[in-house]
């Protein structure tokens, strides 16, 4: 019994390093969300152009769609917003934004300046409509589908591999779903 009390702390140094060992396999990208399968989450903020116009929930349901969190602080959204311009112009998907915790006027002119995927952009200065979709930092992208549920969620940069290895495939079979029932796709 002596020995085996020698013993356990060498046993509880080994089931730390395998719990560890264990999170160094996770792929980051693929952090849990618990609103896949839900609803995208009631708002209620403004255009990012305009502070006057109100955007809601029902904005950015009735298609397949990705719904994209970015913001000018955001060195990898930099790196992600080329890819995102090209897969609307090569393949037609919509994307909304929701620029998170930034600064209005900075955002508009990064638009302006790098070009705008978005098909609306959703200004959530405060943070809340991020803190509703579990948002641990930018950029994270969901997909939606016409139902407005969240059928997938990616953390990190959408490239081109991304996007045809993983968002491209769920959004096809979402729209399928989405003109079966005979409910709105993306154009």
């Amino acid at each position: 019994m002596k020995r085996l009390k020698l013993f356990l702390p060498l046993i509880a140094f080994a089931g730390v390093c395998a719990f560890l060992y264990q999170g160094l396999q996770l792929e980051p990208s693929k952090l849990p969300s618990a609103l896949l399968g839900k609803p995208f989450p009631e708002f209620v903020l403004t255009a990012l152009r305009d502070e006057t116009k109100p955007l809601g929930r029902g904005d950015v349901v009735g298609k397949v769609a990705l719904v994209n969190v970015w913001a000018t602080w955001c060195p990898s959204c930099r790196v992600e917003h080329h890819f995102l311009n090209e897969i609307v112009e090569k393949f037609g998907v919509v994307i909304y934004g929701v620029n998170y915790k930034d600064e209005r006027d900075k955002a508009q002119q990064w638009l302006e300046n790098l070009g705008n995927p978005y098909r609306l952009s959703i200004y959530d200065d405060t943070g809340s409509l991020g803190i509703d979709l579990g948002v641990y930092g930018a950029p994270e992208t969901y997909v939606i589908d016409h139902n407005g549920m969240i059928r997938y969620k990616h953390v990190g940069v959408v490239d081109m591999r991304v996007w045809e290895q993983t968002l491209q495939p769920i959004v096809l079979e979402l729209e399928a779903v989405a003109l079966a029932s005979g409910a709105g796709m993306a154009e």
